[in-house]
């Protein structure tokens, strides 16, 4: 009877030792089931780490190697990113280049076209994004009276003198670079919707 006793007694200490370990609190997740499922190995495209041991001292990966490896063994050099073809430019989803003329190449931008077709929907999103990033500054007709332009002042109308003959290459240049007090635009809105918002420009302000 004693036996069975202890038996039960320790079976009761293993099972709440066990549940106890896997509640967590503060900063202790407690003791994880299946851990590769959330210790996942990330492929870095930047960066190799070649050493299989790096990180040997914090890894709980199958594979026995260090949490800090990521080097694909699959590619050349233990690359993660395989290098385009030679000679290649690579384009986005609707064929279009990546824009690579420099801020003071105004005259190359002025050759430019827009590779983006005009039609009503593309010139209603140039519309909203036009009143979303520019009508503060230029006014919600282009007329550089908007209430940050009123503020900063120096902002150009867009339908007055040579500003309503630019070509679209150069306000596309523009809003991607930036020009006198205008700041750079390419960092905030994709090469589509620059486009599309010279598409606005020119058929809807400068009309």
């Amino acid at each position: 009877m004693k036996f069975i006793t202890s038996i039960y007694v320790l079976s009761v200490a293993g099972a709440s030792l066990a549940l106890a370990s896997c509640s967590a609190s503060g900063d202790y997740p407690g003791t994880e089931y299946a851990s590769q499922m959330y210790h996942s190995v990330a492929y870095e495209p930047l960066t190799q780490i070649k050493s299989e041991d790096a990180g040997q001292w914090l890894s709980n990966r199958e594979d026995g190697k260090g949490e800090f490896f990521n080097s694909n063994p699959h590619n050349p050099h233990g690359m993660n990113m395989r290098e385009p073809v030679a000679n290649t430019v690579p384009r986005n989803k609707n064929g279009i280049l990546p824009y690579r003329l420099r801020v003071a190449d105004l005259e190359g931008a002025a050759l430019v076209e827009n590779p983006v077709e005009l039609t009503d929907e593309v010139l209603a999103e140039g519309g909203q994004l036009y009143l979303q990033y520019c009508s503060a500054c230029h006014g919600a007709q282009g007329e550089g009276d908007g209430k940050v332009g009123e503020v900063i002042g120096g902002v150009a109308n867009l339908k007055g003198g040579a500003y309503k003959v630019l070509p679209e290459g150069h306000i596309f240049h523009v809003i991607t670079h930036g020009k006198g007090r205008m700041g750079a635009h390419g960092s905030q809105m994709s090469i589509e919707r620059r486009w599309k918002i010279v598409h606005y420009v020119k058929q809807e302000i400068q009309k």
